[in-house]
């Protein structure tokens, strides 16, 4: 089982291609079990964020598994894999190990550093968890890039440079008031994590007053008290967006809540009321605010798109380095347990065959000195077997620590060679492929090319690249699950 990560951000694709994608939060098993009923993926996680839509599988075969993901993502888009490749990215093997670090670290972010990205995964793990999506791998993968992104916050000044969404969308909103939001009236619409982290960046930067509305009266109610806002019902939206300057709308609507017809009774409430432009940030994918509000005079949306567009393109601040090298130590460290764990079923295979061959001598034994008692067949089947694995003590240790190591494969690959070993054939998976057009014709996906493909090269003494993955059903193979094993 190898890893692979299919998905789309910010970085690769529009707000309308994002909303298409994006699995609500009741959806999410839904979407894990269509996965795993794939004849190539044995686990999966699915991470579904305003700004990403990333699947992370443990797959059977790279060219399989693509196509298989491809297609689960297409159908929940109401689209075609061909349609979706241009926005895609894939990573395999260990780049996929270092795409997930980087996520969980804040480095992919569209605000660099930004720590809610943590709190997102951890979500999406523990709804594939109950879903018993994850397998053993991405148990180990998930539990890692957590640990690593707590890591990264709490060693380097990351949060320096990761201001949240929030922040950057009422920095960009700002722009648009002569003396800044400070003092400016503002309603938030959704009382989700990131409708409370609204309330609280507007509070603090001292918007105000505020207010605040949702589905959910009584959640609306709880937030408001927290931060001395106002609570109002959702049915109250044309009379609450006529007072404000600013609204920031962060809900899990699959529809818009903000409509065209609404804003615009709301802005001819409000023209005599209050000369600057009403600003409306949309930090929701789906959208909440209807695209053809934007037409409306008086009237500012910024979008998901928007927002990545005023980002900073150059290099990320200096703070950042230090969280790239805590990330390239935690990969390899992550590869290595990973090189350890494939040598298991050799070492595994080693033992049983060198018990079934205590067991046929002492058989033999058996039969040509029919005069030992029951007591002295055990005592030599004892000293037999103490030898036997005394003897492959060393030599199965030292195979483990350097299979650990950059090319320690072929450690493995000469103990089943040596000893005639019959370990189950590696899939065509382990060999890493090309990730380039020509080498995507086995998953369907050759005429469209990806916005971004990586994968780690191929370990020394490994296999060569090669053709990956099968190209019809009749040659996918099962695909066993593995579940969690011991400690790292």
């Amino acid at each position: 089982m190898n890893l692979l990560v299919v998905g789309a951000s910010h970085r690769t694709a529009p707000v309308a291609v994002l909303e298409r994608l994006s699995v609500a939060s009741g959806d999410l098993p839904a979407i894990l079990r269509r996965l795993l009923q794939q004849p190539y993926v044995g686990e999966a996680v699915v991470v579904s964020t305003c700004n990403r839509v990333e699947v992370y599988a443990a797959v059977s075969g790279f060219h399989g598994g693509l196509g298989d993901i491809c297609a689960v993502l297409a159908g929940h888009a109401g689209s075609t894999p061909a349609d979706l490749a241009n926005h895609l990215y894939v990573h395999y093997d260990g780049a996929a190990v270092e795409h997930v670090f980087r996520v969980a670290a804040g480095l992919d972010s569209m605000v660099v550093g930004e720590a809610q990205i943590l709190g997102q995964l951890r979500d999406a793990y523990h709804v594939a968890s109950e879903a018993d999506a994850p397998g053993r791998l991405l148990h180990e993968l998930m539990q890692q890039a957590l640990r690593v992104g707590k890591r990264a916050h709490a060693e380097t000044d990351i949060d320096r440079a990761g201001q949240s969404v929030v922040t950057a969308a009422l920095d960009l909103a700002a722009t648009h008031f002569p003396d800044g939001i400070e003092g400016r009236p503002a309603l938030v619409v959704g009382a989700g994590s990131m409708g409370a982290l609204a309330v609280a960046t507007l509070a603090r930067r001292g918007a105000g007053p505020v207010t605040v509305s949702n589905r959910g009266a009584d959640r609306a109610h709880r937030l408001a008290e927290a931060y001395g806002a106002t609570a109002v019902p959702i049915a109250e939206l044309v009379d609450a967006l006529s007072t404000v300057d600013i609204v920031v709308a962060a809900t899990a609507s699959i529809e818009p809540v903000l409509t065209r017809e609404t804003v615009a009774r709301a802005l001819a409430e409000r023209a005599g009321r209050r000369s600057a432009p009403l600003v409306l940030l949309d930090l929701a994918v789906p959208r909440d605010v209807e695209p053809a509000v934007a037409e409306l005079p008086g009237a500012v949306v910024i979008d998901i798109d928007g927002l990545a567009a005023a980002q900073p393109t150059g290099p990320a601040a200096a703070d950042t380095a230090a969280v790239t090298q805590i990330v390239t130590t935690e990969v390899e460290s992550f590869l290595s347990w990973l090189r350890g764990a494939d040598v298991a079923p050799t070492v595994a295979a080693l033992r049983a065959r060198a018990d079934e061959v205590v067991t046929a001598e002492l058989r033999r034994l058996a039969h040509r000195r029919p005069e030992l008692t029951d007591e002295q067949r055990a005592e030599v089947s004892h000293t037999v077997h103490r030898v036997v694995q005394r003897l492959l003590h060393s030599p199965t240790v030292r195979v483990r620590q350097l299979a650990a190591e950059p090319g320690g494969d072929q450690y493995a690959a000469l103990l089943r060679e040596l000893f005639d070993l019959e370990v189950p054939a590696a899939s065509p998976a382990d060999t890493v492929p090309t990730l380039a057009a020509s080498g995507l014709a086995a998953s369907g996906l050759a005429a469209s090319g990806l916005a971004e493909a990586s994968a780690r090269p191929p370990k020394a003494g490994g296999p060569a690249s090669g053709p990956v993955g099968a190209t019809g059903p009749a040659a996918r193979p099962a695909v066993p699950r593995q579940h969690p094993g011991g400690e790292r």
